[in-house]
C-alpha cells in the first residue's frame, strides 16, 4: 500500500487552489493542514479545499510534528524567508517560482536544505509537462538537427494595481520574475546558461519593470530572443528553429498545450493537450517519487539548475537595470 504524504499550502490563495486541485489527483496524499497570517482566511480555505487542518500563522504551520511537505505560495519576497522556516523545520518544500529575489537567497535556501538533509524543490512547470518534454525527446533525437535560435515569449494585459504584487516593487513585481521567468526557462532547458545578456526593459508607475525584452548570446553562435510584458497580449509560446525544421510550442492561460513540429521535407505533425488539473499534480509526484527514493533534490528540476535561472535572472536584471531596493 502507497505511503501518503501529509502535504502542507503555506500562503493559500488563487495559486494554492490551482496546486490543491492537482493534489486531488493523486492516491498518496493526504490534505492536511493551511497557514496564513489570516487565520480566517486558512480555515476558509481548508474547510473549501478538504484540509483537515488550519492555522492562523505560517509558524504555527510548520510546527505541526505530522506535516511532512509544504507547497509555498507566497509572493517572490517572501520565498526566502517561508523556504528557510520549513527547512529549520526539517519540512520537505516545494517552493513556487520564482524560487527567491536574488542568486544570493537561493544559494543560502540550497545550503540549509543540504546542512538540514531536507528535500528542497522550485515548483517549475514546464519541465514535467507531456508535450514540452516531448519537445526535448524529438531535439534529442536528432532529426531536426542543432537548435540555431529560440524565441519565446510570455505577455498579458493584466489591470495596472500599485498594490498588486505584479507591480508592487517591494513583493519582487514586475513582468520578468512573474512570467519572463518562462522564456527564460525554455532557454536554459535548451540552451543552457548563456554567455552574453543584453536586456532593455519598461517601467510602470510604481518604478517596477513591465515590459522586458532579452537576447542570451552563446560562444556556438546560438541565440535566443526572450521576451515577456504586463503590456501586450503576445500569449505564451517557444519556437525552436533548427538546422532542419521548426517546432512550435504555445500554451494558454489555461495551461492547454500545442506542439507542432515542421521538418523539411516531411508531413507536419501537430499535438495538443489539455492536462487535468492544469499540470500541477506532476511537480507533486515528483516531490513524493525523490521522498520514496531518500533524495534530498530532483533530478528533473535540480538545484543546480534554479541557481542557474536565478543567476540568470540576476544578469537580466543588471543588464535591464531592475533593482528591488533593500534586497540587491
Amino acid at each position: 500500500m502507497k505511503k501518503k504524504y501529509k502535504w502542507g499550502i503555506l500562503a493559500p490563495g488563487k495559486m494554492s487552489a490551482k496546486f490543491t486541485a492537482g493534489l486531488k489527483l493523486l492516491d498518496n496524499v493526504e490534505l492536511y493542514a493551511v497557514g496564513s497570517r489570516d487565520a480566517g482566511r486558512a480555515d476558509k480555505f481548508a474547510k473549501e479545499h478538504g484540509f483537515k487542518k488550519s492555522y492562523g500563522s505560517y509558524e504555527g504551520l510548520v510546527l505541526d510534528p505530522d506535516l511532512e511537505i509544504v507547497y509555498i505560495a507566497s509572493p517572490h519576497s517572501h520565498h526566502y524567508d517561508h523556504t528557510m522556516l520549513c527547512l529549520k523545520n526539517k519540512k520537505a518544500v516545494l517552493n513556487e517560482k520564482a524560487f527567491a529575489l536574488n542568486s544570493r537567497e537561493a544559494e543560502t535556501m540550497i545550503n540549509e536544505a543540504a546542512r538540514q538533509k531536507v528535500f528542497l524543490m522550485e515548483a517549475l512547470w514546464p519541465p514535467f509537462q507531456p508535450i514540452y518534454r516531448q519537445m526535448r525527446e524529438v531535439i534529442d533525437g536528432g532529426e531536426p538537427g542543432k537548435i540555431i535560435q529560440l524565441n519565446a515569449r510570455f505577455a498579458f494585459q493584466p489591470p495596472f494595481n500599485p498594490t498588486d504584487r505584479k507591480f508592487n516593487l517591494s513583493l519582487g513585481g514586475g513582468s520578468l520574475l512573474d512570467i519572463g521567468i518562462y522564456p527564460v526557462i525554455d532557454a536554459l532547458y535548451f540552451f543552457g546558461v548563456p554567455d552574453e545578456i543584453i536586456a532593455k526593459a519598461t517601467f510602470s508607475e510604481t518604478g517596477s519593470e513591465d515590459s522586458i525584452n532579452i537576447i542570451l548570446g552563446y560562444e556556438d553562435g546560438r541565440m535566443a530572443n526572450l521576451y515577456s510584458s504586463f503590456r501586450t497580449a503576445a500569449g505564451i509560446g517557444c519556437d525552436l528553429l533548427c538546422e532542419n525544421g521548426n517546432l512550435f510550442f504555445s500554451r494558454g492561460r489555461d495551461m492547454s498545450q500545442r506542439l507542432s513540429i515542421v521538418l523539411n521535407g516531411k508531413e507536419r505533425k501537430d499535438y495538443s493537450l489539455m492536462p487535468d488539473a492544469m499540470g500541477y499534480q506532476f511537480e507533486a509526484m515528483e516531490v513524493m517519487n525523490c521522498l520514496e527514493q531518500g533524495k534530498l533534490e530532483s533530478d528533473i528540476v535540480p538545484h543546480s539548475f534554479s541557481l542557474n535561472l536565478m543567476n540568470t535572472l540576476d544578469r537580466i536584471r543588471d543588464a535591464a537595470g531592475i533593482v528591488f531596493p533593500g534586497r540587491d
